[in-house]
């Protein structure tokens, strides 16, 4: 197996998701709740496409639309946006099954990034 580096290697939020961005009216919006990791740029970027809700996240058509803007306007490539968002959603499935829940919204977007892939 060829190990791989990271690329572009930053201080992360580690949690970054729609839950954890709030207004804070003359502070503009903010994150919180960071666990302060260090890694890849594109990680946290990942977390953004399982946590809309189902309804939104799932939309027929948005995920390559969605795929296409974030790696555009972030500038990272699109295979390597599509490989964190297929790690990402089974780490995020193994979390809600411990739960006791179905990670519905994980297996989904991670079947879409496999999909997607197999297509690059």
């Amino acid at each position: 197996m060829k190990h791989r580096l990271p690329q572009d290697p930053v201080v992360l939020h580690g949690d970054i998701h729609h839950g954890n961005v709030l207004d804070f009216g003359p502070r503009g919006w903010l994150a919180i709740d960071p666990k302060g990791l260090y890694g890849e740029r594109v990680f946290d970027y990942a977390n953004i496409f399982c946590n809309p809700d189902e309804e939104a996240a799932l939309i027929p058509g948005w995920f390559e639309r969605r795929i296409e803007r974030v790696a555009r306007i972030a500038e990272f490539g699109r295979r390597r946006l599509l490989q964190w968002i297929l790690a990402w959603s089974g780490l995020s499935a193994a979390w809600i099954l411990e739960t006791g829940e179905m990670p519905d919204i994980d297996t989904e977007i991670g079947r879409l990034a496999a999909g997607a892939l197999k297509r690059t």
